[in-house]
């Protein structure tokens, strides 16, 4: 099994199907590099390399119990495009992988980026402040957290629903809900704190290279008025699409009209 090492010795799988201009997806949270499968393989198919890999403490990597920050997070993908030598990538993240796209690109620099997707992303900035009234309450958020130190399997059941806003998901839900039971607990709570309490309304004005926004006018998680529509106001350099009647889990509910604007978006 593939793995690469970040700067602490911790070994992070990752998967690397195809040839061509690579593609490198950063996946969403508690979630692992299968939540891509369904994109992976259809650009794979168009003449691209699409890698994948699992974040520190999720799916098949390492579990430290610590480095549950945007910095970190950003370093261990850096860490990734180094050891694969990669150039002319295309990054795409998903909700907080989102975060980590835009981290490393204003840490990391562009050298190895061409462009980015954003894909449900939970930035510009989440929690509800003077400025961003429209947020969501730090108090409920820490609320949230201390139901799932109790029991977090019944949460990911009961908000399922929602995650695909369809009647005909019951096995997608099923693989989505134990693929997030395999994240450690501490990472799902830690991830969620700073998710909802880093702010990238600053470093993404900075970013220079072309970002695709695209993100559901059905989201629950992450909605649209608080989330893409903010980003697209302060990336110079975006092109933003909304999908109808789509979901958090877009990636499986819209799959094609995800797959086809990637490809349109990264051939172009």
């Amino acid at each position: 099994m593939p793995f690469f090492k970040t700067k602490e010795g911790l070994q992070l799988f990752y998967q690397d199907w195809g040839t061509g201009n690579p593609v490198v997806f950063v996946s969403g949270w508690s979630l692992s590099s299968r939540m891509w499968d369904y994109q992976r393989i259809f650009l794979a198919e168009q003449g691209l390399r699409c890698i994948a890999y699992d974040r520190r403490s999720h799916g098949r990597s390492d579990d430290p119990g610590n480095g549950y920050d945007f910095d970190t997070l950003a370093d261990d993908l850096a860490a990734l495009l180094e050891y694969l030598n990669l150039r002319n990538v295309t990054l795409v993240g998903h909700s907080m992988g989102g975060g980590e796209v835009i981290r490393y690109i204003t840490r990391h620099g562009n050298d190895r980026v061409d462009r980015a997707v954003l894909v449900a992303a939970i930035v510009p900035f989440l929690m509800k402040t003077e400025d961003n009234p429209n947020g969501v309450s730090k108090d409920v958020a820490e609320m949230v957290r201390e139901m799932w130190k109790r029991d977090f399997p019944n949460w990911v059941l009961q908000n399922e629903p929602p995650y695909f806003n369809r009647a005909d998901t019951s096995a997608m839900g099923e693989w989505t809900r134990w693929d997030m039971l395999q994240t450690s607990l501490k990472a799902v709570v830690e991830c969620n704190k700073i998710i909802i309490e880093t702010d990238f309304r600053e470093e993404m004005r900075s970013i220079t290279v072309p970002v695709l926004i695209i993100h559901g006018d059905k989201d629950r998680s992450i909605p649209v008025e608080i989330s893409g529509q903010k980003s697209a106001m302060l990336l110079p350099k975006n092109r933003f699409i909304l999908y109808k009647d789509a979901p958090h889990g877009l990636y499986i509910t819209h799959s094609d009209q995800l797959n086809n604007d990637l490809l349109t978006f990264i051939k172009g």
